[in-house]
């Protein structure tokens, strides 16, 4: 009888042990946690995220002018920071610009000192025991959206990023479309202005006209070439216009910003209907910065992107805005650091 009985024990005890193991093996094999880190122009975003993707604690660092390895420094600080006493099983980096996957190294314009930096090495000598992935903006902003935001259980869908700059995150059978030389996704190089003028030399007709920083430039290039024009934004010095004065004025119903608004929002609509076009997406979503105020504008964007667009791409799309806003980069990086985790 005892033998008996301690035979049942045994097999309820393997029986208990066999599930924890296809559990174990079902969430990737780890029960650690993993970090996502958003580096931006101007500061860097990181968060602690367990295996089934909740966010558990958050962390943040200002660049305050750091350049170069300085830069790489501060993201490693902030990552040992959010980390300490937990056990990692992987990091994701989101980073503004292009990340070359041959070589590890970076280019990101807005970080000086980053033509040509080599970030996944660094990286990987800071954290030799943890595994380090890193990739584009554009790409993290499709990943987060289709991981907890408006793409989910997408597997053609398109994010359109319109800050400071302008890119897209472009998902085509499930996979992120890099291009030749992780290039792809680069559409503020996008022509959708005649005829071509050398200063879209440096930052794409479409990101000239229609990104955050272009929105202030024409408003900037319309009062010199207009002095006697009236309007709200000659209140503030030339060179201190931002984006965000435009929609400021235009909710004071001022009519230079009435007028650069109306020419953005016929941009956005054509850059949409383009992409559109070219890869017959089932989602498509606006954010960065931009879509913030300008997230009002979508039933005119979506009018206007209507007009160009191939009529059966376009009527079996969904134009949305960004459902993670401004931590779309951060769940991304957190997605790539899960995956990673979990190979």
């Amino acid at each position: 009888m005892k033998q008996v009985f301690f035979t049942c024990i045994c097999v309820y005890i393997l029986a208990i042990l066999l599930h924890l193991v296809i559990r174990c093996h079902q969430s990737g094999g780890t029960n650690t946690q993993v970090l996502g880190i958003d580096l931006g122009g101007t500061k860097i975003a990181a968060a602690l995220f367990a295996q089934e993707g909740k966010l558990i604690r958050r962390g943040s660092a200002l660049l305050e002018g750091r350049q170069g390895q300085e830069v790489g420094a501060l993201i490693t600080a902030t990552a040992r920071r959010l980390a300490e006493g937990e056990e990692i099983g992987a990091i994701g980096i989101c980073i503004p610009g292009i990340y070359y996957a041959r070589t590890g190294r970076v280019w990101a314009p807005n970080i000086p000192g980053w033509n040509d930096y080599p970030l996944l090495e660094e990286l990987q000598q800071a954290f030799p025991a943890i595994t380090v992935r890193v990739d584009s903006d554009r790409a993290c902003y499709i990943l987060g959206e289709t991981w907890q935001g408006a793409a989910r259980g997408c597997r053609n869908a398109i994010f359109l990023a319109v800050g400071t700059g302008i890119g897209a995150g472009i998902l085509v059978d499930g996979r992120i479309l890099r291009g030749h030389d992780d290039i792809a996704g680069a559409v503020g190089w996008m022509g959708l202005t005649q005829p071509w003028h050398p200063k879209y030399a440096a930052c794409g007709c479409f990101e000239y006209h229609a990104a955050g920083d272009g929105l202030a430039r024409v408003a900037r290039e319309y009062l010199a070439a207009n002095p006697a024009a009236p309007s709200i934004l000659r209140t503030r010095p030339e060179q201190e216009l931002k984006g965000a004065d435009i929609f400021t004025a235009f909710d004071q119903d001022d009519p230079l910003a009435q007028r650069i608004l109306d020419e953005a929002i016929v941009h956005w609509g054509m850059a949409v209907a383009n992409l559109v076009s070219a890869f017959n997406p089932e989602k498509f979503i606006l954010g960065g910065g931009v879509f913030g105020p300008a997230a009002r504008f979508l039933d005119r964007i979506r009018a206007e992107a209507q007009k160009w667009s191939q009529p059966i791409a376009f009527s079996r799309v969904t134009l949305e805005i960004s459902a993670l806003g401004g931590d779309a980069g951060l769940i991304g990086a957190g997605s790539l650091a899960l995956a990673a985790a979990r190979e």
